[in-house]
């Protein structure tokens, strides 16, 4: 039976946001770049200044140098590229994959950090990929299936912040994945890494006995960067590493 896999533009997920006394939700949107952030104030005008110039950055470097964007292994960038070009593929570099499977989370951190000084409660999220800066306690859930929603989350305490939350499913999104997974959601301090990381576990899933072989290479990449990893493939879940799970309400 072939998988089902969903390809709607439209980010249902969002509408579960429930943002905290004192804070504001809004998105930014830029060609292919739609953030949805949740922060202390409207800083969507500054906001998409930033994104405009790290996405005119970035393309203008890919015009230079064409083999970034295609290629799906660690590309080598010169010492004057632009940061987030640099990030980009340091982080592809520490896990085997191609730099533009850190593009997401890269941006949702370069934006987070950007304006943490504005908004010291601050979550951006990118695709599914998140990095969030919180005085507070926060619970990000774990959507693994569309069609029946989230059940569980990722509790997050005061001390956990900053951190990044990135996600891969072969199943959900348009995003390339070499996997069959439902999702494997990664966290890190990094946003490249964590998104490269959720771009490499979920390559190695065919089904669910894959996930010991996912949970083993995930410790492995603790030294990088990896603080945990949740996986789930034919309806079975892995999970190692800080990951605090809760019941989602509904």
């Amino acid at each position: 039976m072939s998988r089902q896999v969903f390809l709607s533009t439209r980010r249902g997920y969002r509408e579960a946001v429930r943002p905290q006394q004192g804070e504001t939700a809004f998105q930014v949107v830029l060609e292919h770049t739609d953030l949805f952030v949740t922060a202390e104030a409207d800083l969507r005008e500054p906001m998409l200044d930033l994104v405009r110039r790290l996405r005119g950055e970035l393309k203008n470097f890919m015009l230079t140098h064409p083999g970034f964007r295609e290629s799906l292994v660690p590309f080598p960038v010169p010492d004057d590229a632009p940061f987030i070009a640099r990030e980009m593929a340091r982080a592809a570099a520490l896990v085997n994959v191609g730099p533009m499977a850190a593009v997401a989370g890269t941006f949702a951190q370069l934006v987070a950090d950007h304006f943490r000084g504005q908004s010291p409660n601050l979550i951006v999220e990118n695709g599914g990929d998140l990095y969030l800066h919180s005085t507070k306690e926060r619970v990000v859930a774990l959507l693994g299936d569309p069609e029946s929603g989230a059940r569980l989350g990722l509790r997050l305490g005061p001390g956990d912040f900053p951190v990044s939350l990135c996600a891969s499913s072969a199943t959900i999104g348009p995003s390339l994945s070499l996997g069959a997974g439902e999702l494997v959601a990664v966290r890190s301090k990094s946003g490249a890494f964590a998104d490269a990381a959720a771009t490499a576990l979920a390559n190695l899933i065919d089904g669910p006995d894959d996930l010991d072989l996912v949970l083993a290479r995930a410790r492995k990449m603790a030294p990088l960067g990896l603080e945990g990893v949740f996986a789930q493939a034919g309806g079975k879940l892995g999970v190692w590493g800080k990951m605090e799970l809760v019941a989602l309400e509904g």
